[in-house]
């Protein structure tokens, strides 16, 4: 997986969110749904997947710093 630090925030890039998908739904139980979702506002909003989730309420907060926990190990 690749991952990019631009001014200390961690970014995936699009090509390699085949694994942070897994992650979100094999480890943290999200649905396919509430990611299908923050993918087509990413669209129009871009920004990291993690916090688009979270601004839209499809994650929590624990969730969140989760997510940001593994995609520094997974760097």
């Amino acid at each position: 997986m690749t991952i990019h630090s631009t001014g200390g925030e961690l970014q995936v890039l699009p090509s390699n969110y085949s694994q942070l998908i897994r992650f979100l739904q094999e480890d943290l139980a999200i649905s396919a749904a509430s990611i299908d979702v923050a993918l087509r506002h990413s669209q129009q909003d871009p920004g990291p997947l993690p916090m688009i989730l979270w601004q839209y309420g499809l994650i929590t907060l624990e969730q969140l710093e989760q997510i940001y926990d593994w995609l520094e190990t997974a760097a």
